[in-house]
């Protein structure tokens, strides 16, 4: 079976779009889909998440860092039992990005180890989860195999 992602919203062709917005903040849509984290300008750190002040060396100044777009599977698990209403099985993983390590799911790839591997190479994709009834599509990230 080949992993799907839960609740992707499929928009008709003809239908308007007035707007994307990201899922998660750390997604930027333009110029093209990446990640940006917060990097503590003391040790170079990298977080997704808002911090007041760096985990590794308490620093509280940061910058924003675009993250690479292609990495490798560090590690991954099949998840097999989810929240009612989550399809599975699917792919949840972590990324390593030139350095960074990105928590995501794998897409476009049959969810099981003979088609996920350590080290398997990756690339950043996104996809919609839904619209509302402006139009306005909220798109998420996920990671697909390199061809």
């Amino acid at each position: 079976m080949s992993s799907t992602l839960p609740f992707v919203h499929q928009v008709p062709k003809n239908a308007c779009v007035s707007e994307q917005i990201p899922f998660v903040e750390y997604l930027h849509l333009a110029p093209t889909p990446h990640l940006v984290a917060h990097q503590c300008t003391s040790c170079g750190a990298r977080f997704f998440d808002r911090r007041n002040a760096c985990a590794s060396c308490f620093g509280t100044s940061f910058a924003d860092a675009d993250i690479a777009t292609e990495g490798f599977v560090r590690s991954f698990t099949i998840v097999s039992f989810a929240a009612p209403g989550i399809p599975v099985p699917f792919v949840s993983a972590i990324i390593e990005c030139d350095g960074t390590s990105v928590r995501g799911n794998l897409t476009n790839v049959t969810a099981d180890p003979e088609h996920v591997s350590l080290g398997m190479k990756v690339r950043l994709t996104t996809y919609v989860v839904g619209a509302d009834d402006a139009g306005t599509e909220a798109v998420n990230f996920a990671f697909e195999p390199v061809s």
